[in-house]
């Protein structure tokens, strides 16, 4: 009896052993195939670099990891926020950050709900559709010149009418038209998600919640946002991707003295392409930070949609 025992339990043991080292086999084998293209990538770069010896087209990987190194440093006197506040590379990140969610969250605050109305009455969606559809393939860039017609160069130092010192130079970095491009750009497709989302909840649902009694309040707020949710995040992930993509046409404006994509611009002119390099990584790794949080909401709150 205790052998029989004895035996379930190395069997069951045995079993989980397995299951662990599968599991970890299985997690080894994506972070190898996700890494080979970037191996390649870097691999190429060097080969090129190399080959071409010239900095000014294509730097050495090393120069890259240098300016990262000394990331602190002031490189060539970008940015407007004072010096010991933070280094040219973080500060630069930190204005361009700031820019980016002031003109997300402005898009998002008009985008979110009217793309659930949209989706919800049919009247509401006939109204805006041809409107949006029109401007919706409009580039970033597009919205310039009229955008500087309309703002200039004022920005919210200009709004709370700070005086000239330290405030006043980090709040003169977010000037409206470039809030305004960035909150343009986030506006589409979170308009476009929520419309989506909230169309496409199966109307068996519905009209079952009809059946049973609950009120239009109770089918909006309880059936048609959570069915909804899976493309709403997906429109707010899009839209926050289209922002940070827009933040260098923003940062290209008249009048801006930091950013990422000013410290991109100015460095093109200064023929320091190592540092136009790092400063599209840096769009990059943030970029893809901001997204990977999105992924994390849909895993936590959303993971039945890849279940079903």
């Amino acid at each position: 009896m205790n052998e029989g025992i004895e035996s379930v339990k190395n069997t069951s043991k045995n079993r989980g052993n397995r299951q662990i080292v599968n599991f970890m086999s299985e997690k080894l084998k994506r972070i190898f195939i996700s890494i080979i293209v970037p191996i390649l990538f870097l691999c190429i770069w060097t080969i090129a670099a190399n080959k071409i010896d010239n900095p000014i087209i294509l730097p050495h990987i090393s120069q890259v990891l240098d300016n990262f190194r000394h990331a602190t440093n002031d490189f060539i006197g970008l940015g407007s926020i004072p010096k010991n506040i933070l280094g040219s590379i973080p500060k630069n990140i930190l204005v361009s950050l700031v820019r980016v969610l002031l003109g997300y969250v402005i898009g998002v605050i008009i985008a979110l709900p009217l793309g659930i109305l949209m989706g919800y009455k049919e009247n509401i969606s006939l109204l805006f559709s041809t409107f949006i559809n029109i401007f919706r393939p409009v580039p970033a860039l597009g919205w310039v010149p009229l955008i500087l017609a309309w703002f200039g160069v004022a920005s919210l130092a200009t709004l709370f009418k700070i005086p000239y010192g330290p405030k006043q130079v980090f709040f003169n970095n977010f000037k409206f038209a470039m809030i305004f491009i960035i909150g343009i750009g986030t506006f589409f497709p979170v308009v476009s998600g929520a419309a989506f989302g909230v169309k496409n909840v199966p109307k068996t649902l519905i009209e079952s919640a009809k059946v049973l009694g609950a009120s239009n309040r109770d089918i909006f707020f309880k059936i048609l946002l959570p069915g909804a949710g899976p493309n709403i995040i997906n429109g707010l992930r899009g839209g926050l991707g289209s922002a940070w993509g827009c933040l260098v046409a923003a940062e290209m404006l008249p009048g801006s003295l930091s950013g990422v994509g000013y410290m991109i611009t100015h460095a093109y002119e200064l023929a320091r392409t190592d540092l136009v390099i790092t400063g599209i990584i840096c769009i990059g790794l943030v970029g893809a930070l901001l997204d990977y949080i999105f992924i994390l909401v849909e895993r936590k709150h959303f993971a039945w949609v890849s279940r079903r």
